[in-house]
Order: structure tokens, then C-alpha cells, then sequence
């Protein structure tokens, strides 16, 4: 197991994939997926599938439907968390991670938890530390259309924004 210490934490690898490492993070107690290599925008990173469905949502689950939230196939892909900053975005329709922003090894890879989740089975508060940080993350049903707008939206929940106006 390899130790990496970054900002006086503690950062353990705890598993190793194409894409990238599965950092544990002692001090805060949290998992996290860091790239292995640079994507640019547009790089499709990974591709996934549903492991699991069910008709209602977990912390680790991602809605695709009114009533349907699918587990990540390969399930490292769990360890991506959320930031008002996201640098990946999960396309629900094709299922393909993709790069949203310049990213280098290292770098943790972050998406916004409203542009699949309608509404999150765990709200909670935000400490992305972005300059545009929301503070609170409910799901997209809570956001206003302008908020909403700044972020890229899966096909379902970009079809909820609409009818919900």
C-alpha cells in the first residue's frame, strides 16, 4: 500500500485501476478517485453500466429514470465525489464518463451530484470550497433554472428541469 502525503494528510492508495487510484483520506475518513493520466475535454474516461437497479435512491446510486437508480459498473467509479467545480460528468444515455474540464494526474475527479439526481437520498452540505459553491447539495428539483443552467445535465434530468418549470 503506498502513502502519499499531501496538505499534512494522510492519503492511502488503496486500489489501482486504468483510469486511475482509489485514494482512502484518513484524517477526513472519505474515499476519493484520482486520475492516472491528462483527459481534456470531451475525453470519454470510462465507460460504465448498471451493476444494480432499484426504484429508490442510495448514496450510491445514480437516477437514470422517475424510479430507477442504477449502481456503477465498475464500482470504483463510486469514489468519484461531488464538487460545484465538476471536472467529469456521467452520460447517463450513452454511459460514459466524460471530461469536462482539463485534467492532469493526480487531480481528483469530481462531478456535480444534481446533474444525475432529482432529488439525493443524503442532502448534504458542501465543503467543495469552489467560489461558486451551492453550500447545499438537495438535488436538481431544489435548484432554480439559472443554477441549473451552469452545469451540464443528464438527458432525465435535463427532461425533469423542463416539465418542472
Amino acid at each position: 500500500m503506498t502513502t502519499k502525503t499531501l496538505s499534512k494528510t494522510a492519503h492511502k492508495i488503496i486500489s489501482r485501476h486504468e483510469i486511475g487510484d482509489v485514494w482512502f483520506n484518513s484524517a477526513a475518513l472519505h474515499h476519493s478517485l484520482h486520475s492516472a493520466i491528462a483527459y481534456k475535454p470531451g475525453d470519454i474516461i470510462s465507460n460504465f453500466s448498471s451493476g444494480t437497479s432499484q426504484n429508490y435512491a442510495t448514496y450510491l446510486t445514480v437516477q437514470t429514470g422517475t424510479d430507477k437508480h442504477i449502481t456503477l459498473e465498475p464500482v470504483y467509479l463510486q469514489y468519484i465525489n461531488h464538487s460545484c467545480n465538476p471536472n467529469v460528468f456521467f452520460d447517463t444515455t450513452p454511459m460514459q464518463v466524460v471530461c469536462l474540464r482539463p485534467i492532469q494526474p493526480g487531480d481528483e475527479l469530481v462531478f456535480f451530484y444534481p446533474s444525475t439526481e432529482w432529488e439525493m437520498a443524503q442532502p448534504f452540505i458542501c465543503n467543495c470550497g469552489n467560489e461558486n459553491c451551492l453550500k447545499f447539495i438537495k438535488g436538481a428539483a431544489y435548484l432554480d433554472p439559472e443554477s441549473l443552467g451552469k452545469y451540464r445535465l443528464t438527458d432525465f434530468i435535463a427532461q425533469q428541469a423542463k416539465q418542472n418549470k
